[in-house]
């Protein structure tokens, strides 16, 4: 088996491969979300097929359903290609998630919470940080907001977290330089995380809110500029 077969079949035991397009979809969107596939990188339909071991009809589902959450396109006569966005869905990924994740926060109040995943993203993201790995990094901070979303345990806010991080994944791709960003909302990340484990949730959703509000205008920055 080579490399690129081996890492599907990872993939595939991970999350627990069935023949469906909906289970294909869901690879394919955290494969992007981890930076595996790039803005405009083509998908090629034989590489995919043969390493999730489902028919192109299939496959061709599944990219149905990435399509029309904005992660890919089709161009004529030339295949599937991961989108790149723009400035506009910039800005509505983070009206979104300034709608939802401050609310899940709050609505901790008088449950009981595991905080493990959350704790383990912010270790993650800490430990990239000092190795320097930047997309590593990215990644471990996407993580982060997908464990605190997580924390409101309903699969239908899993499920949309999970396509507006890899949406957003494409964002970050889009900009050339984004180290100090993460390294800044990293600490960030782990004083929600203090507040959260103290009891402290309005304060925390507060910080959430300006948080987002923050990077949103420090992305949208940075994208303009990279537009240039």
């Amino acid at each position: 088996m080579d490399s690129r077969a081996e890492d599907w079949a990872d993939e595939l035991a991970r999350l627990g491969w069935s023949s469906k397009a909906e289970h294909v979809a869901r690879i394919l969107r955290k494969r992007i979300a981890e930076g595996k596939h790039l803005p405009d990188d083509r998908l090629s339909e034989e590489e995919i097929s043969k390493g999730v071991k489902v028919s192109r009809n299939t496959l061709r589902e599944a990219f149905r359903l990435l399509a029309h959450e904005g992660l890919v396109e089709h161009r004529l006569n030339q295949g599937v290609f991961v989108r790149k966005l723009s400035l506009i869905d910039v800005v509505d990924l983070y009206r979104l998630r300034r709608v939802v994740q401050p609310a899940v926060i709050r609505d901790l109040k008088g449950r009981e919470v595991d905080l493990s995943r959350v704790r383990a993203a912010v270790v993650a993201a800490d430990a990239a940080g000092s190795a320097a790995d930047w997309r590593v990094l990215g990644t471990a901070n996407l993580h982060f907001h997908q464990a605190l979303t997580a924390l409101a345990g309903s699969t239908r806010l899993d499920a949309l977290m999970s396509r507006v991080l890899a949406e957003l994944r494409l964002v970050f791709y889009a900009v050339p330089d984004l180290r100090e960003f993460h390294v800044a909302y990293r600490a960030r990340n782990g004083k929600i995380l203090e507040l959260i484990a103290v009891g402290e949730y309005v304060k925390a959703a507060n910080a959430m809110t300006a948080y987002l509000r923050d990077a949103e205008r420090d992305l949208v920055d940075r994208y303009r500029e990279a537009a240039g």
